[in-house]
């Protein structure tokens, strides 16, 4: 029996995979976690073998709550689910303890199939994650500037592409504003940008706004 949390904070998308997994008697749905904190607790107090999270959830960023669960709770398999394509997270996510990364688009049965495949102790990587994992380890050197950007940077730079201000990104992130500053220009730097509506333009140039 595979003992499964799901972290979402939609109830509606909450209640369809319920609704899959109840229909799978060798999956054993023991957790509804709603944001990153409760999520990390869930994972922790509950013990289950593999935990279905969102990208998109109130408190900490989906990248930091993988930083914490592979040291609160390492023996367990995390599945990244997310409207986000591939491109811009994916690889993020496995380097940072993700056993496999799959987009909401995905069929119910490619869902089911994944999260037999991480509670196996596989990883479970689609045809386009693994064009851009082989592109990283072959030192792919046409790859866009802001995969060159860290996990804080990128944070940063999907904040200020998004319209928030360096106070506001701050507090989202527990970081001065100061600090924020010294991050966007980093991003400002290794993206060859000098402005946020830059930012904006190569978002949208790259599909990642």
């Amino acid at each position: 029996m595979i003992r499964l949390v799901v972290a979402d904070d939609h109830p509606i998308v909450r209640e369809g995979l319920k609704r899959l997994i109840e229909s799978d008697p060798d999956i054993q749905l023991v957790g509804e976690a709603v944001d990153g904190h409760d999520a990390v607790r869930q994972a922790k107090e509950l013990c289950p073998d593999v935990l279905l999270l969102d990208v998109s959830m109130p408190g900490p960023h989906f990248l930091e709550i993988l930083s914490q669960l592979r040291s609160d709770s390492p023996g367990l398999r995390v599945l990244v689910l997310s409207l986000h394509p591939e491109k811009l997270y994916a690889v993020r996510a496995l380097r940072n303890g993700a056993a496999g990364y799959l987009t909401k688009e995905r069929s119910a049965e490619e869902v089911v199939g994944a999260i037999r495949h991480v509670h196996q102790g596989g990883r479970y990587v689609t045809s386009t994650l693994a064009e851009l994992l082989a592109a990283e380890v072959g030192g792919d050197h046409s790859r866009p500037e802001h995969e060159t950007l860290s996990d804080r940077e990128f944070q940063v730079f999907r904040s200020l592409v998004g319209g928030h201000s360096v106070t506001e990104i701050g507090k989202a992130l527990s970081l001065s504003p100061k600090t924020v500053s010294t991050y966007r220009a980093r991003v400002l730097k290794k993206t060859r940008c000098v402005s946020n509506a830059d930012l904006v333009r190569y978002a949208a140039d790259h599909d990642l706004a």
